[in-house]
């Protein structure tokens, strides 16, 4: 978006005038270049899974998916989403390290190529439950290495995890492949971290994982048909940081995948991506309500806040760190007044921004929280003082378009019954 006021040439103003606030609005065409800025330098054979958890809207999933991408999927719900977004079984996997009975058995039935298994009790309940239904089950072993990502925001192995099994644990149990009868080891898959900026540690990272997944292979003895090296490619949102250089990220990793398929020409190899895809393509918009002073502090209140963005709380750092922020109706007047930006919400947590420097808010006032497509509803309380879920717009091909309705009140009541016991008034005479 370069200009912040506008997407696809269309006046962020007349959307929200046409959807109302607070609501996110995603870029199409913003999605469809992210992908291929990294999909057409990458090694031919590198598959890009889209990850669902960044945003698991349907149309934003349709939009990735017909641009090439296969998903990764983290619940029953996100593999439902990839099937009706279009994504074939064959280029979707499952990982997560709580699966329940259920999800796997929806997984298997519904032909998904790859449960990724990140427990040894998770490998007995995935062997029961495809003898019950009748079929062997393909699985990748997610492994936490034994060396910590470097580079990372959140780091997701290398360390005592909830994720994965250890990588020692499996080098001393070459008889794992054997003892499963209806299960077919298959392939290694390893995320090591998020949020990465420095393109090199990405392809330290991948290299990294490819050769444990060979040894792993030749360890275990089974086929390497697959390897899912993560990925965890970031983007910047704060002052100071700079996006990955995708020409120097892509040409390492192509160079680590070359080497690598001289050894398996045949294993499919797959990067996955969530942040990188959606962030720049979303932007959170909210109204201004209220401004006001207090102690000599300027205070923008809008209708939305941390309810539905929780990630410009900055949780994890220890000074607060704002996300790209502007007035969107008035985004060409100078900056030269500072401004905190918080929302509805009865907690001082409920800060977007603060001590922006913004020209003169004004009640009315749209502002816009940029790079806001990854991480947002979804991820954040929405149900908090029960202002509901957010509209989600898509502007495709010039034309916006509603992907999500606003939560109403009667749609948060719906899913609550009422009990007449409950509700009866009591006998005053009692």
């Amino acid at each position: 978006m370069t200009d912040q006021s506008k997407i696809q040439g269309i006046d962020v103003t007349d959307i929200a005038e046409q959807f109302g606030t607070p609501l996110y609005i995603y870029d199409g065409e913003q999605l469809d270049r992210n992908y291929r800025q990294i999909c057409g330098p990458l090694h031919p054979s590198v598959e890009i899974l889209y990850s669902l958890k960044a945003n698991p809207n349907l149309s934003v999933c349709s939009v990735l998916g017909g641009a090439g991408a296969g998903a990764e999927v983290s619940s029953a719900a996100e593999l439902a989403v990839a099937r009706k977004a279009g994504i074939a079984p064959a280029d979707t996997i499952f990982l997560g390290p709580g699966k329940s009975e259920e999800e796997i058995a929806a997984a298997l039935t519904g032909g998904v190529y790859a449960l990724i298994c990140e427990s040894y009790g998770e490998l007995d309940l995935i062997n029961k439950v495809a003898e019950t239904v009748g079929v062997i089950a393909p699985v990748a072993l997610r492994v936490n290495p034994q060396e910590a990502a470097r580079g990372a925001g959140l780091r997701m192995g290398g360390k005592p995890r909830q994720f994965g099994i250890d990588e020692g644990l499996l080098m001393s149990d070459p008889d794992l492949a054997e003892r499963y009868h209806a299960i077919r080891l298959m392939g290694v898959h390893a995320y090591l971290g998020t949020r990465i900026l420095d393109e090199d540690m990405v392809v330290e990272n991948t290299t990294q994982i490819l050769g444990m997944a060979r040894r792993l292979s030749g360890r275990l003895n089974f086929p390497l048909e697959m390897v899912d090296f993560g990925g965890g490619v970031g983007v910047s949102y704060f002052s100071g940081e700079n996006d990955p250089d995708v020409e120097v990220l892509t040409r390492g990793v192509a160079a680590a995948v070359g080497e690598f398929r001289q050894h398996h020409p045949e294993t499919r190899v797959f990067m996955e991506l969530g942040r990188f895809l959606t962030a720049t393509a979303g932007l959170y918009v909210t109204r201004v309500r209220y401004v006001k002073e207090s102690m000599g502090q300027r205070f923008a209140v809008t209708d939305g806040g941390t309810n539905h963005h929780m990630a410009a709380v900055g949780i994890g750092s220890f000074a607060k760190r704002n996300f790209p922020m502007s007035v969107l109706n008035r985004s060409q007047e100078p900056r030269d007044q500072r401004w905190n930006v918080t929302g509805p919400l009865c907690t001082p947590n409920d800060t977007l921004g603060k001590n922006i420097d913004f020209p003169e808010v004004r009640v009315g006032d749209l502002i816009g929280v940029h790079r806001s497509g990854a991480y947002g509803p979804t991820a954040s309380p929405t149900r908090f003082l029960s202002h509901g879920y957010p509209a989600e717009v898509l502007v495709h091909q010039g034309t916006p378009l509603l992907v999500h309705e606003r939560e109403s009140v009667d749609d948060i009541l719906r899913r609550q019954p009422v009990h007449k016991v409950l509700t009866t008034k009591r006998n005053q005479g009692n």
